[in-house]
């Protein structure tokens, strides 16, 4: 096969090196417009897993790159005078020069022809004459962008500011250094790539580059500003760059994420950065690289498929379809790496333990307990942190001096007014449908409830409950519009208040346009048969196609329905519980005046955000005024409607939190989605967790995260990470009533156990924990 590689980076190298491998016989040219010595990176980052790829692949070259990387162990993150260091996480790195001599010379060796200073342009009629032609051209690839429409190219500009410099101080971990200047903060990512050089890139916002002058200075000028501000870690070593050719702030690059939706079109393939990029902050470009490089090789060294059209089709689909796979795995955790700098500022002032907490979390690539398996003794230090920050908080005074008691984030106690949970775990509010036909609770939820409550966790959230008849989505969801149903209700608190610590909360809600509906195990949103009961919204917009429209609600609509919610506040005081969430998501009543997707109003209620919260912060406002002063509220709001610009976006949801919080809301129970049906939710693990964390963060908001969590490690992740407060459960809690009290006993914590339970929790500890060994 002929083979021409357009680009002589590692990926155009490596593959021509596999190829060789694979048939000596391949005719392999790598064609290059630069000269052999020249390069535009200093160090690169390796895994062992990629490692042994390229051992698996050749050994020879993965012998001689073994042999000058660079090994570390620990990651120190350094804010301003302060220093958190953790270790165990085995890096790896080479000079990217040094890695390119090895595979140049590794390339000559097995016969591979290079041309280097021969420039190429995406004219390939020069290349007619080869089986495969190769764009391995990197990240400002030419063909790539001369036929963008042949590769579906998507490219992503990232709002931060970089510059990849060098340095000849060596670091002994890899730093993340934060420094304050009038501008706003800077930062660096160094580590050394050898025994003379390390990597040093500077990042910040696009806000602090211009403040500090970089947008209008000479690379000199910025250079010398940067050893300035940096000069405590440098230790009197210059800051050096590769890149002196270019001119005033060309230097400075914002990373473009580049995906492509095809990777190949008749004979030319891409490869490397030119299909893919992934930020720096996570280092696995090169490794990408190389990885699509073997797979490469491996599909077009079958029979036929050099002279076979068809054939070669079906061997480039099946490179970029493995290939794609692992890299939007690479991606994802990059993107969130990526949006974690870029949102610098709603971490920088967390506590500096917690701060190197989230930064070591913020591609969720690493979890809690990764963390313990690297650095047992640091994670202990912040488990004893949060513990001491959650007591003093909770009771307004110092943990005892002689407390030593194990406690994981998730079992650190926390207070809502006067309030106080024994843990972080939260029942989510699942609807069960099993309320008699005129709304009243029934043994079904005392039983329910009891069980999760008993279970362990802190708080449980019972389902949505109507404060009116016609309020309901079923005619089987429970109401609190009488005080038979408050006696009902009575019943289920004070069976949880006798038998656990758990705190009991009622979610009040109005159906809206999603009432008189089948139940949910049923047939979801379609309505009753016979009609059920008259609707009333914002807007006389259906929930969902088919559904029925409602009636846009008039002032005196609203006032009775308020006068309803205030009715049932009282109510839920004689019923014990000890804290309410008001339903304002999921398309329910009081989210169709926030969500523009159901709310088409022209008068007060309608239009702005401003406007279409009026309704719903009256009702709460009323609700918390006939509340009692000592207990909490919360908010369950939809923080993005999934429809981009048109509906509620997270930034949004920050200002509507922030509204509910200036009205007096003790926190915000996020979730998203669920008002309509042309929504494209992105979902994954923990995949509203980034909402709440937002506007926890940035509204300054005490929140709950709810969202495809389900292992004890998520829960520790999101509460040690500063991403949440509480955080919610439904579906392990529907299969796994005693789920906390499970996770307590995989983590040796002693919790609250119902004496008639203790014997089986006792003996639940003994079998899931690990036995000494030795």
């Amino acid at each position: 096969m002929r083979v021409a590689c357009l680009g002589g980076g590692p990926a155009g190298l490596y593959f021509a090196i596999s190829m060789k491998l694979r048939d000596p016989q391949n005719d392999v040219v790598v064609v290059e417009r630069n000269r052999a010595g020249d390069t535009f990176g200093w160090g690169v980052v390796f895994s062992d897993q990629t490692l042994a790829n390229l051992r698996g692949n050749d050994s020879v070259s993965a012998s001689a790159i073994e042999r000058e990387f660079a090994h570390w162990d620990d990651i120190e993150v350094s804010v301003g005078d302060h220093a958190e260091r953790s270790g165990g996480h085995g890096f790896i790195g080479i000079g990217r020069k040094r890695l390119l001599n090895i595979l140049q010379d590794r390339a000559r060796e097995l016969g591979v022809r290079l041309e280097f200073e021969t420039e190429f342009d995406a004219d390939l009629s020069q290349w007619d004459g080869y089986d495969l032609i190769v764009a391995s051209d990197g990240i400002n690839s030419r063909i790539r962008t001369q036929y963008e429409d042949c590769f579906g190219v998507d490219i992503q500009k990232r709002a931060n500011k970089f510059m990849w410099l060098g340095t000849a101080q060596l670091f002994d971990a890899f730093a993340f250094i934060f420094e304050k200047t009038e501008a706003g903060w800077i930062w660096a990512h160094a580590y050394r790539f050898d025994e003379t050089r390390s990597t040093f890139i500077v990042e910040c916002s696009e806000e602090a580059w211009r403040g500090l002058g970089f947008d209008h200075m000479e690379q000199a000028d910025t250079i010398a500003a940067c050893e300035r501000i940096f000069a405590r870690h440098l230790g009197g070593n210059a800051l050096l760059t590769n890149a002196a050719h270019l001119r005033g702030s060309a230097a400075w690059i914002n990373f473009r994420r580049i995906l492509c939706e095809r990777w190949s079109f008749d004979n030319v393939v891409l490869l490397g950065d030119a299909a893919h990029t992934a930020h720096f902050s996570i280092g696995s470009g090169t490794k990408l690289a190389l990885e699509d490089a073997i797979k490469l090789a491996e599909v077009m060294s079958r029979p036929h498929v050099a002279h076979d059209p068809a054939s070669m089709a079906e061997a480039l689909e099946e490179y970029r379809k493995e290939r794609h796979t692992e890299v939007l795995k690479i991606q994802n955790a990059a993107r969130n790496s990526t949006e974690w700098f870029e949102t610098l500022d709603r971490y920088i002032d967390f506590a500096p333990k917690q701060f190197a907490y989230s930064l070591l979390t913020r591609s969720q690539r690493v979890s809690h307990e990764n963390l313990r398996l690297r650095d047992p003794a640091w994670l202990a230090e912040v488990e004893r942190w949060l513990r001491q920050d959650a007591v003093q908080k909770a009771t307004g005074r110092p943990e005892a001096a002689s407390a030593d008691a194990k406690m994981q984030p998730m079992f650190t106690p926390y207070r809502l007014r006067d309030m106080a949970v024994s843990n972080r775990v939260v029942v989510s509010p699942v609807l069960t449908y099993a309320a008699a036909a005129d709304g009243m609770p029934t043994d079904f939820h005392l039983v329910h409830y009891g069980a999760r409550a008993m279970g362990g966790a802190g708080l449980v959230v019972v389902e949505m409950t109507a404060p009116t008849e016609d309020g309901r989505i079923t005619p089987f969801c429970p109401g609190l519009w009488n005080d038979e149903q408050a006696s009902a209700w009575q019943r289920v608190t004070a069976f949880i208040h006798a038998n656990s610590q758990a705190k009991v909360c009622l979610q009040l809600g109005h159906a809206g346009a999603r009432g008189a509906t089948e139940a949910g195990h049923v047939r979801p949103d379609i309505p009753l048969v016979d009609g059920g009961w008259p609707l009333i919204a914002a807007s006389p917009v259906a929930y969902a196609p088919g559904g029925r429209t409602p009636r846009e609600m008039s002032r005196a609509d609203m006032d009775a329905v308020t006068a309803a919610f205030v009715a049932a506040t009282r109510r839920a005081t004689d019923a014990g519980f000890d804290m309410i969430e008001l339903q304002a998501g999921h398309g329910f009543l009081l989210s169709s005046f926030i969500s523009p997707l159901l709310n088409h109003r022209q008068d007060a209620y309608g239009g702005s955000l401003e406007n279409r919260l009026r309704y719903p912060l009256e009702v709460f406002t009323a609700m918390r005024a006939a509340w009692s002063e000592d207990r909490p509220l919360a908010v369950r709001i939809s923080a993005n409607d999934w429809v981009g610009e048109a509906g509620v976006t997270p930034d949004e949801a920050v200002e509507i939190a922030a509204a509910f919080r200036k009205a007096g809301a003790d926190i915000i129970d996020v979730s998203a989605g669920e008002t309509s049906a042309t929504a494209r939710p992105v979902y994954g693990r923990m995949f509203q967790t980034p909402f709440s964390d937002q506007i926890r963060n940035e509204a300054g908001c005490p929140t709950i995260a709810v969202g495809n969590i389900y292992e004890p490690d998520q829960v520790n992740s999101i509460i040690a990470a500063g991403r949440a407060d509480l955080v919610a459960l439904g579906r392990p809690h529907l299969a796994d009533p005693s789920w906390t009290m499970r996770a307590a006993a995989m983590a040796g914590q002693d919790i609250h156990t119902p004496p008639a339970y203790a014997l089986g929790q006792a003996q639940l500890t003994r079998t899931v924990l690990p036995r000494p060994t030795g």
